[in-house]
């Protein structure tokens, strides 16, 4: 749905570095799963002095295999965001390298890593030199509110974490993630320089601005159908919107679905185009 793989699922087998290009490796924690597709990309990057982004959740083989694969001395340890799949094995990578902890501090919603600590808060669009490494953060706010991409300029490459992931749209978790700064997000991405898009789940997708199209494009079309089916059903409970707006994915997902549909209601209440009243919610004015 967001774009080409351009790269094949033997790629993605956890434990088994894999070259994405210059001073570029990717190793997939073993944590696969409905949420996490292969499991958490976590990457290596540069030559001789190493920076990891996103070391992902707590479990003892991937640190063994994050050290083992380093090549070089790890100073410095990077997350896009601190949701429990992502930063967790940050503390203890860092206690047993000495390396810098870079990264937004954990929001209070509930869902978050609270060990994770950084050493460093990089502002929006600061250069981090790492070594022979340079990446640029780029915030963006929405599946989380300290959601970072990070853009490795020298191969046109775009680290998203959980902004845009392969195959899938992400959840969006209100309330500390927000739809219309998502959107807002994509936007601004579309302004930077890359072509390749590195996830935080899945294989590395080509054309990424066109990516960006595709994910921006389908969720206006899922923010079309809110609205259909509240003209259509009246006052109606967030579990029935649920099932009439993703009617389309399996029951299975439909608790994860209903989050990000909760996201596009608080979006679309704040433009004014629906409210939610005793008798369940409605479009505005109804």
């Amino acid at each position: 749905m967001t774009g080409n793989l351009v790269e094949p699922r033997s790629h993605l087998l956890p434990g088994h570095a894999h070259s994405l290009g210059a001073g570029v490796r990717r190793l997939v924690a073993p944590n696969a799963g409905m949420m996490t597709g292969p499991g958490t990309n976590t990457y290596l990057l540069g030559v001789g002095e190493i920076a990891v982004l996103d070391p992902g959740p707590q479990d003892d083989r991937h640190l063994e295999a994050i050290i083992g694969a380093s090549g070089g001395p790890i100073r410095w340890i990077v997350v896009t965001h601190t949701h429990r799949d992502h930063s967790p094995l940050a503390a203890a990578l860092a206690q047993r390298t000495g390396a810098c902890l870079i990264g937004l501090p954990p929001p209070g919603d509930g869902r978050q890593d609270l060990t994770f600590e950084p050493d460093i808060t990089p502002r929006d669009g600061e250069c981090l030199q790492l070594g022979t490494t340079s990446l640029t953060a780029i915030h963006t706010p929405g599946h989380a509110s300290n959601c970072v991409c990070y853009l490795h300029a020298g191969e046109r490459l775009l680290f998203t974490g959980d902004h845009v992931l392969e195959g899938v749209s992400p959840v969006i978790l209100a309330p500390d993630g927000d739809m219309k700064a998502y959107l807002q997000s994509i936007d601004k991405l579309v302004g930077c320089d890359f072509e390749r898009i590195a996830p935080g789940h899945g294989g590395v997708m080509d054309r990424g601005k066109r990516v960006l199209d595709v994910l921006r494009a389908h969720r206006l079309s899922r923010e079309s159908k809110i609205l259909r089916s509240l003209a259509s059903l009246g006052p109606v409970s967030l579990e029935r919107l649920t099932t009439s707006v993703y009617d389309d994915v399996a029951a299975d997902r439909h608790a994860w679905a209903r989050l990000t549909l909760e996201a596009h209601l608080i979006k679309l209440a704040g433009e004014g185009r629906a409210a939610l009243h005793e008798d369940g919610w409605r479009v505005d004015g109804a």
